[in-house]
């Protein structure tokens, strides 16, 4: 085997260990969770998991920070159970592969930390802008039939908070949008607290 070959393949392997690394911490991090009733209605749930995917989109590319998305969707799908016929987690990873996506393309194309916050911004707001028609045309209307609750009940909890919220689009607007857009700024903050500490890890 050539010094070249060598050098593809021992940094194939790295990226392989990284991804599998960052899915683990993925997956324990989507067991950490806690609700915001007085902002939003219970069953919706913040929680840090979408970080080690912008890791990944850093480190390592927006294709492996796609990978990390999938694969902690798919340990947590196996090794806890899905209570949502995998809707909740197929919506997680299309939002989360949207998030790591145009962080990562945005960063690789500079690759300074310039770049790396505007791209981690602009995955947030694009997460948060995608979440509007996946949850209005995917994931609530499997939400009704999964859970046989009315779409009415659902939109019931929402105006509990505000009582303008009187269709499930004003819902998504008012509340689902800037609760993701938060969520995904929580993530960039993060990233950027822990990302130089670990980047001997994510980079050797």
């Amino acid at each position: 085997m050539s010094s070249v070959s060598f050098a593809r393949e021992a940094q194939r392997t790295h990226k392989l260990a990284v991804a599998g690394m960052l899915s683990a911490v993925a997956f324990v991090l989507m067991y950490v969770e806690f609700p915001i009733p007085a902002l939003i209605p219970p069953f919706i749930k913040l929680d840090v998991s979408d970080l080690p995917e912008l890791l990944a989109a850093f480190a390592l590319g927006p294709v492996w920070g796609v990978v990390v998305t999938l694969l902690k969707n798919v340990l947590f799908a196996i090794l806890h159970g899905t209570s949502s016929n995998y809707v909740g987690e197929l919506c997680n990873f299309l939002l989360g592969s949207v998030f790591a996506v145009t962080a990562g393309i945005i960063y690789h194309r500079g690759k300074s930390r310039k770049s790396a916050l505007l791209g981690a911004i602009a995955g947030a707001v694009l997460m948060a802008l995608i979440s509007v028609p996946v949850n209005y045309f995917v994931v609530y209307p499997a939400y009704v039939v999964v859970y046989g609750m009315p779409m009415e009940a659902i939109i019931g909890m929402y105006q509990s908070i505000n009582p303008s919220a009187d269709n499930l689009m004003k819902c998504l607007v008012l509340f689902n949008v800037p609760f993701t857009l938060c969520k995904g700024l929580l993530d960039v903050a993060l990233c950027f607290l822990i990302y130089k500490p670990l980047s001997p890890i994510l980079h050797k």
